[in-house]
């Protein structure tokens, strides 16, 4: 294979065969506690809403899993996915710096969801469930669960953000397209939903509120389980193969990853590109810098506090060690809406905490300004989340040329933007705002937060 190349394809045979379990790595992450009794999480607490395997990897400090040949058979419907040199890119901002992206949104969900979904739905559909109940921001994961969910013959209930499912109903049409039903969250469906929207009847909801339906309708129906698109160990876990990929493509060509680059939300995407890159950096010494990208409206690791959490607005949830702006938080209804999550994974927060990765914030217009410039140039109009990671590896590539330097960039464009075009054309027309918490509701909303015990 030649230096030279631009899109850089790996074969059915490279496809990995295991994941890479990061906890493996991070022995010292506090674990997370029963809502109830606030003890370390057992096995068995778990029960009710995951099958046995995914408690297993959730708990499993085993560095390789292996990746079960159906959910394999499955992947490679699209996978290995393509990692692409964004030459046009290189020549539009006139800098030294090499630019790598890779691409996840070329399969039927559109997104980079679809990894942990396809393992999500069949082990389940292993244990014996009829049916996943889940939530949804954007609709990326919605979407991605209702593919797997048909994969297997497993039945699937969406509850979707209601500013999502308003802002975005081609979304809500796909997943209908593949037999999910979606519901807008708050919804009169279950006890947590009927709370908020007594609260306030005109709520756009979040993911909190989402969550906590989704487990409240899996807990109370003994043939539906809860599947989640990001934060926990085991979604993290199955991303990875995202990084495995992209490590073997460099390679193919002769390079290595200077920086490596993802946005955040609850950090399965951040996870899927670099953890395997951490894994490297650990392992043989080697300088990586890894930039997890959020928004300035949802700024959770950059001026949030770590700490106990609940996952999930009305406290169904363990409480998780992690970075977080408080359960209660109510992020605004801006378009990147899968980053619309209050808190982070406990292992994307432990590297944070330990100073391996870096995070920034960055507002919406900057944001959908990198998105419409990669556009035009590289052909592929990004997902809003994806492109806080474009706006990111624009910026280091022009700080490169500024500082003289030549770093090989490699960032995760996730998903594609094709049902968010009506974000484009509130930005095309000037009619996108950046909005940022005040200090003084970060403080009301982080007031619960439990300190670790080493903190106590």
């Amino acid at each position: 294979m030649s230096r030279e190349e631009t899109k850089i394809i790996l074969s059915e045979a490279e496809l990995p065969t295991h994941w890479y379990n990061l906890r493996a790595d991070l022995p010292d992450v506090p674990p997370p506690l029963h809502p109830a009794t606030q003890k370390p999480l057992r096995p068995e607490d778990l029960a009710a809403i995951f099958p046995p395997d995914l408690i297993e990897q959730e708990m499993s400090a085993e560095r390789w899993i292996p990746i079960p040949e159906p959910v394999r058979e499955i992947y490679r419907l699209w996978r290995p996915t393509p990692l692409v040199r964004a030459r046009r890119l290189e020549e539009a901002l006139g800098t030294p710096a090499k630019i790598f992206y890779k691409y996840e949104g070329g399969n039927a969900s559109g997104s980079h969801k679809l990894n942990t979904a396809v393992a999500q739905a069949y082990y389940n559909r292993k244990a014996g469930v009829r049916r996943l109940a889940t939530e949804t921001g954007a609709g990326q994961w919605g979407t991605a669960l209702s593919v797997a969910c048909r994969f297997f013959g497993l039945e699937c209930t969406v509850y979707m953000v209601k500013v999502s499912y308003e802002q975005k109903p081609y979304r809500r049409i796909m997943m209908n397209v593949f037999g999910g039903e979606v519901i807008p969250s708050p919804s009169e469906r279950t006890a947590a939903g009927r709370a908020v929207l007594k609260r306030d009847p005109n709520s756009p909801g979040s993911l909190g509120i989402a969550i906590s339906e989704a487990v409240e309708d899996a807990a109370t129906h003994g043939d539906t389980n809860y599947a989640l698109g990001s934060v926990l160990n085991h979604v993290a876990l199955h991303q990875t193969v995202i990084g495995l990929e992209a490590q073997k493509q460099l390679d193919a060509v002769g390079e290595q990853a200077d920086i490596v680059i993802a946005s955040a939300g609850g950090g399965s995407n951040f996870a899927g590109l670099a953890f395997p890159f951490v894994y490297e950096r650990l392992t043989t010494g080697r300088e990586i810098r890894f930039i997890a990208v959020e928004p300035a409206a949802c700024p959770t690791l950059t001026r949030g506090a770590y700490g106990y959490d609940f996952g999930d607005v009305a406290g169904l949830t363990p409480l998780l060690p992690m970075y977080t702006l408080g359960s209660g938080f109510m992020p605004p209804g801006i378009h990147a809406g899968g980053l619309r999550y209050h808190g982070m994974s406990p292992l994307v927060s432990a590297l944070y905490r330990k100073g391996i990765i870096e995070a920034r914030a960055v507002g919406q217009r900057r944001v959908f300004e990198a998105a419409v410039q990669f556009a035009r140039v590289e052909g592929i109009v990004p997902a809003p989340e994806s492109a806080h990671a474009v706006r990111t590896a624009i910026d280091e590539a022009l700080r490169a040329k500024e500082e003289g330097t030549r770093p090989t960039i490699v960032f995760n464009l996730s998903g594609h933007g094709h049902f968010d075009l009506a974000a484009y054309e509130a930005y095309l027309a000037g009619r996108l705002d950046d909005v940022a918490p005040e200090e003084e509701e970060l403080k009301r909303t982080l007031a619960g937060v439990v300190p670790v015990a080493e903190e106590a």
